[in-house]
């Protein structure tokens, strides 16, 4: 049975025959100008879910958790944002230790871009002004809560999901209490670009002292 999984694995096709040139000598001098032409690229061909990406975060212990979100937002200075509950397996994470990873990958352009550096809560204001911009829906869901917690039977949470979309539709400007706003504000951003002749361009952005400089690493 391994080798049969091993053979599929290895049969699969990792990306397209075509992929975008990437000249990484003419690349700009800040990660942000370059991540928005790539994902700008990404959205023109409707890559779909483009603006996730995958964090990593670890607890107190170290022991590393990660999962797919939705970016909702990048910002001149180099910040990354994300939401979640506070109370989130995430939130106790980034409570005990701020560092964390988060990484795009889109493999119809072979292209992935990861970004390291400190989250820390973006403010009371911004975080609420994120909770009422998502769909009423998905303020509901917030405000069921419990994140990661056993669930005993899916009806408690049809229950508890009908009691909070009430109170959404009643409320519009209700807001989750541990709702929060991440900024991923980042040290280390390095672009990946795949060439099917596996000479693979990787460019790394390092910010020291506000200051950013790049050098191409071996792929």
């Amino acid at each position: 049975m391994t080798a049969k999984i091993r053979d599929v694995l290895r049969s699969l096709q990792a990306f397209p025959a075509e992929l975008p040139p990437f000249d990484a000598q003419s690349a700009p001098e800040d990660p942000v100008s370059l991540f928005l032409s790539w994902l700008t690229d990404a959205a023109r061909d409707k890559i779909i879910g483009a603006h996730a990406m995958t964090l990593a975060t670890a607890d107190a212990a170290g022991r590393v958790s990660s999962r797919v979100l939705m970016c909702r937002d990048v910002d001149e200075a180099g910040r990354w944002y994300f939401a979640s509950d506070a109370a989130s397996g995430k939130g106790r994470d980034l409570a005990a230790n701020p560092y964390a990873a988060a990484s795009f990958y889109w493999p119809q352009h072979g292209r992935q871009i990861r970004i390291r550096g400190e989250a820390v809560s973006a403010g009371t204001e911004a975080s609420a002004a994120d909770f009422l911009a998502r769909p009423p829906a998905s303020r509901a869901a917030a405000l069921v809560g419990n994140q990661s917690e056993p669930l005993d039977d899916p009806a408690e949470f049809d229950e508890a999901f009908r009691r909070s979309r009430t109170d959404v539709d009643a409320n519009p400007g209700l807001v989750a209490a541990d709702w929060t706003l991440y900024a991923l504000s980042a040290e280390v951003v390095e672009f990946w670009q795949a060439d099917p002749r596996r000479r693979h361009i990787r460019l790394q952005y390092l910010r020291t002292a506000g200051t950013w400089t790049m050098r191409l690493l071996w792929p």
